[in-house]
């Protein structure tokens, strides 16, 4: 996609899109500990709820919005449902605001998500997962971002196409591109948002064995990545599994022969950064090879522990920006990028404050500073070019990469080194619930009657 083409177009026009926020996180009380509750009846059916469910486990929230027409709608909503559910919790109880787990049990103490008869490939899907990777594993939460242009955009821009391809394989085109520049360049995106950097001892030794410090309370922690949500412990297919991005046919027939090889037991158990969304989710290849690509599903964010929703605006405000560059950012004819990509998100999330780490960049060594910031001056020319008015955020991550302090990751980890990785966790998530039934005593009564539909259907589970 050329840069000139859509600067044709307004940034009204850019802008336009479909925005979405998956959020899970643990249920916790005490002193860390997981919660072995049941999921609240007060947020009714997990299966038929559509905003409040749970993900692997019965202790697992997920809070799923709905669709909006730009960021700031999404995120209100977001925020006021993530206050509403904090808020709603037993008061002993509350949300884990990190991605990686609280205090656990033993493994077969932890409670998979339960349904009734007609959940029941669920919970078979589930049981299955937890005899393959570990039950601990699917413990780990974290951030979606889900996003597509709005489709006047990209009939614009099919009408400024040269090619003669109909517009349904332009659209799949077009997220096909970001699919494959968005796996070259999340590492940006684990280094700028990264926030799990410790571990209590009741999780997973192999990440344990990856950090290099101790605290006083029987924690572990890293002194030289931002994110063991993305590094090589965490939550990945057990052998690496490369599909075609070269076009949704391709796609689907390299997912299909994963599934017929045994390395998957279903399409929606490749764990990628990026995940390409059909029409009908149900039937996710079938659809995607006879409807194509609908939206894409960013997987990459941890849980920010710094705010009470777990997400911060202008974070998310970026990533948009950083989608719209993975569309016009032109791409290499190098043949081994996907391992090579891989290669550079786990050493970012295990050693990016570490000052001789070296990514690879088409097979050549580049330092993470170097190549970040060339990245961000060429955000900052796009946005010049297409009239998008967001230096303010494009220079708090350049701020970032100059500076690493400024970074969640090392934020985290001056307190961490002062509480330790659970008292901080406790700390921190404590005081998140309190500022949810702040927020929720004061909200503006304008703002909670537009959205009132929506924690209606959240309450009652309908």
């Amino acid at each position: 996609m050329n840069l000139l083409n859509l600067s044709k177009l307004s940034s009204e026009e850019i802008l336009k899109g479909s925005f979405g926020i998956e959020w899970e996180s643990l249920r916790a009380k005490g002193e860390g500990e997981l919660s072995l509750t049941p999921h609240p009846e007060v947020f009714g059916d997990k299966l038929t709820n559509p905003l409040v469910t749970t993900d692997f486990s019965e202790s697992q929230i997920e809070i799923i919005t709905p669709t909006f027409d730009t960021i700031d709608e999404a995120f209100n909503t977001f925020s006021l449902l993530a206050d509403l559910v904090n808020s709603s919790l037993p008061e002993d109880e509350y949300l884990w605001f990190q991605s990686i787990p609280c205090i656990l049990p033993y493994w077969d103490q932890i409670p998979i998500a339960q349904y009734s008869d007609e959940g029941i490939s669920s919970q078979k899907y589930r049981e299955d997962l937890a005899k393959k990777y570990g039950v601990k594993k699917q413990m780990i939460s974290g951030v979606h971002f889900n996003f597509s242009f709005s489709d006047k955009l990209l009939k614009e821009l099919h009408s400024l196409d040269d090619n003669n391809l109909s517009f349904r394989q332009f659209k799949d085109r077009v997220y096909l591109k970001i699919a494959r520049n968005y796996l070259r360049y999340c590492w940006l995106i684990i280094y700028l948002t990264g926030c799990s950097i410790g571990s209590h001892k009741t999780f997973s030794n192999e990440c344990l064995h990856l950090m290099d410090a101790k605290d006083d309370f029987g924690s572990y922690y890293s002194t030289k990545g931002p994110s063991f949500r993305n590094a090589s412990c965490g939550y990945k297919n057990l052998i690496e599994l490369n599909p075609s991005y070269n076009s949704v046919d391709e796609f689907v027939d390299d997912v299909n022969d994963f599934i017929e090889r045994g390395d998957l037991s279903e399409a929606k158990e490749l764990y990628t950064q990026i995940r390409l969304k059909p029409k009908n989710p149900k039937d996710l290849l079938n659809s995607l090879k006879n409807d194509g690509i609908e939206y894409i599903e960013i997987r990459t964010l941890d849980i920010n522990p710094f705010y009470q929703c777990g997400l911060v605006e202008h974070d998310m405000k970026f990533l948009h920006m950083f989608l719209i560059y993975m569309l016009v950012k032109g791409e290499s004819d190098y043949a081994n990028w996907q391992s090579e990509a891989r290669l550079n998100e786990e050493n970012t999330a295990e050693k990016a404050y570490v000052e001789s780490m070296r990514l690879l960049k088409d097979g050549e060594e580049v330092t993470l500073k170097s190549w970040a910031a060339d990245i961000i001056n060429e955000m900052y020319g796009m946005c010049e070019v297409l009239g998008i008015d967001e230096g303010r955020t494009l220079g708090l991550m350049l701020n970032r990469i100059s500076n690493p302090d400024l970074t969640y990751g090392k934020r985290l980890l001056n307190l961490i080194e002062e509480h330790g990785y659970i008292n901080t966790h406790i700390i921190l998530s404590k005081n998140n619930k309190q500022t949810s039934i702040h927020n929720l005593e004061n909200a503006d009564l304008n703002e909670c009657e537009k959205l009132k539909c929506y924690v209606d259907v959240a309450l009652a589970g309908r």
